[in-house]
């Protein structure tokens, strides 16, 4: 199972996202105040400022405070690792 590094020492699952969105919108606002209101909302930014919201195939949201540009990223380099692994 390959992991994303979602900062301070927190992983997920590569497979398990679904997309990696920024906060700001209000749509992604009313889909964290959902996910807390449920109970599938995880605080994974450790008090600082939220700059990504990670969307899991699970129905859980992810809070994260490094940036959407950064965990595509490192989403994009594990899931290129995969590929390379199948390949062989």
């Amino acid at each position: 199972m390959k992991l994303v590094n979602i900062g301070f020492g927190s992983m997920v699952a590569a497979k398990r996202i679904l997309a990696v969105v920024d906060p700001d919108s209000a749509p992604i606002k009313r889909v964290i105040q959902e996910a807390r209101d449920r109970g599938m909302l995880i605080d994974a930014s450790y008090g600082r400022k939220t700059q990504a919201v990670l969307l899991m195939d699970t129905d859980h949201v992810i809070l994260s405070a490094q940036t959407t540009q950064t965990l595509g990223e490192r989403w994009q380099g594990t899931a290129d690792d995969k590929t390379e692994e199948d390949q062989e």
